[in-house]
């Protein structure tokens, strides 16, 4: 990243919040605001925490149950999401990510020696049986059914927050948290300069691919960071709904760019559950987008840049 930017990072939702500024006196009240935002988002949705109100949603399921204004938009958009990749980013499957041994806090999951992925019967799509009045704010869920916004949740808080901070301050802001990249306000002259990585600790400004984007928002899936051992071999947190299983490891990485964090991002997921049909998924939708198969080769669309290397 230039050394006319101004960025802090802190550890978040499990993973890595970076909020950057072109101008320095908005970095602190950005920060702020960010924090108090992800504060909210991990007391809303969070699977790991018991008095989350997603977790006490998910005890209820089969009931009629009241829910808060925010936890009906993270919802609404994550139905949205269903719908835009045909299912493919579905937010009915928490028991499924807990039956695969993603049951606990990623640190907690990777010190465990091995797990036993019991047999599952394809799965029917759930995501179209959930009954929420965001007017009324009331929610019904099939009995069974666990939520899990995880696949969305990240993206949309990204573009959330860039809006209030772009809106409270002079110049540019970005937002990653874990890979789902947001910009907002006046961008530096060249864009925001982004590496590619796989994994969400990758500094912003460390040497590998890096492209630039001047507005909405860039996400990258990937297979091989949150990956642990199970009986059937090595696993990851992105399951194919159809089988409720993690998908075949076709991609290890895709990153997208689209007009929104949030679009960039359920494309990028729903291409690792595409496969090999991947390419022409996003092609059809005129996306940018950079694939790295699992032997390393790179297959790009929607006019990506060729890969350059950090300076």
């Amino acid at each position: 990243m230039s050394r006319h930017l101004r960025s802090r990072s802190f550890p978040a939702l499990g993973t890595t919040a970076v909020v950057a500024v072109t101008d320095e006196d908005a970095l602190a009240p950005a920060c702020a605001t960010l924090e108090e935002q992800l504060r909210q988002l991990d007391a809303t949705c969070s699977r790991f925490r018991t008095d989350s109100e997603l977790s006490l949603a998910n005890a209820r399921a089969g009931e009629v149950v009241s829910v808060s204004p925010l936890f009906a938009e993270l919802l609404t958009v994550a139905l949205t999401a269903a719908a835009a990749s045909d299912g493919r980013v579905d937010p009915t499957l928490g028991s499924e990510l807990r039956a695969a041994g993603y049951d606990q806090t990623f640190s907690l999951v990777r010190e465990r020696a091995t797990w036993v992925i019991g047999a599952r019967l394809p799965r029917e799509p759930q995501w179209r049986l959930i009954r929420l009045d965001p007017e009324q704010l009331t929610l019904q869920t099939p009995p069974g059914i666990e939520l899990d916004l995880g696949a969305t949740a990240k993206a949309w808080a990204a573009d959330r927050a860039v809006a209030a901070i772009a809106g409270d301050c002079r110049g540019g802001v970005l937002v990653s948290l874990g890979g789902d990249i947001a910009v907002g306000g006046v961008s530096p002259e060249s864009g925001w300069p982004i590496r590619v990585a796989a994994d969400h600790a990758a500094p912003l400004d460390g040497a590998g691919p890096v492209v630039s984007i001047v507005h909405g928002g860039l996400a990258t899936s990937t297979t091989t960071v949150r990956r642990w051992s199970t009986d059937r071999g090595s696993a990851h947190h992105l399951l194919d709904p159809a089988t409720g299983l993690p998908a075949p490891t076709v991609w290890h990485t895709v990153s997208v760019a689209a007009a929104t964090c949030f679009d960039a991002n359920v494309a990028a997921t729903a291409s690792v559950v595409l496969g090999d049909a991947a390419p022409g998924w996003l092609e059809d939708r005129q996306l940018p987008a950079r694939l790295v198969r699992a032997d390393g080769d790179v297959v790009y669309t929607g006019g990506w840049p060729v890969d350059r290397l950090a300076a």
